[in-house]
């Protein structure tokens, strides 16, 4: 295929998308740029976004993905309970890291929960897709909690399963979505410095573990 052969491809792709696909890329994409800020309002675009791409991926067939979307939306509401109630003691939420056994312990329990996970899907459905599909979701599980109790690594696995998740996205026909995952793990690098530099300032709230 020839360069403007594939650029034609790309473009007829885009111009097929849904609107309603549309939208829910812009939701997800405010709550990420709110989410570098700190800013407890993105918690109400993940939850507009979640409830959008839930029925979207219901209907694309991903199994693994729509189940994510309902645990996004409950992580939204607590998300938005632990911002907005910050440290407990009237102090806004501060950035804190994991230990290197905490993350250890979560790469080979994500690593084995997709494996069981996507083999049980692909006894019915067959192929790779459900493998992929099981990591995407198991990894952006324990992301998303990282997010909500303001871990800072959090940042370093969007950055692994946004990329994953774009070409997932892209090879099942949600092309606007495979866009903004690319995009996602541009911001996700600017929001690991954003947090590490809101982290040095306050070295006294990096704790260890992840507020409780």
């Amino acid at each position: 295929m020839t360069l403007a052969g594939a650029l034609d491809a790309v473009l007829a792709a885009l111009a097929a998308i849904s609107p309603a696909e549309w939208i829910a890329v812009l939701f997800a994409l405010g709550y990420l740029l709110l989410a570098v800020r700190q800013n407890a309002w993105c918690w109400a675009c993940a939850i507009a976004s979640s409830a959008i791409f839930l029925v979207l991926f219901a209907r694309g067939g991903l199994v693994m993905q729509s189940a994510l979307q309902v645990f996004y939306i409950a992580m939204g509401a607590y998300g938005w309970w632990a911002w907005r109630r910050g440290s407990g003691e009237g102090a806004t939420l501060p950035v804190a890291r994991w230990r290197s056994g905490q993350h250890a312990i979560s790469i080979v329990a994500l690593l084995a929960a997709s494996a069981v996970n996507g083999w049980i899907v692909a006894r019915s459905q067959g192929g790779w897709v459900p493998y992929v599909d099981a990591f995407v979701a198991w990894v952006s599980v324990l992301a998303t909690w990282m997010v909500a109790r303001k871990v800072l690594e959090n940042w370093l696995y969007w950055i692994v399963v946004d990329s994953v998740a774009a070409a997932l996205y892209w090879t099942q026909g949600f092309h606007a979505t495979a866009v903004l995952f690319v995009v996602y793990v541009v911001i996700a690098i600017k929001g690991y410095f954003a947090w590490r530099a809101d982290l040095v300032r306050a070295p006294g709230a990096a704790a260890e573990g992840a507020h409780g």
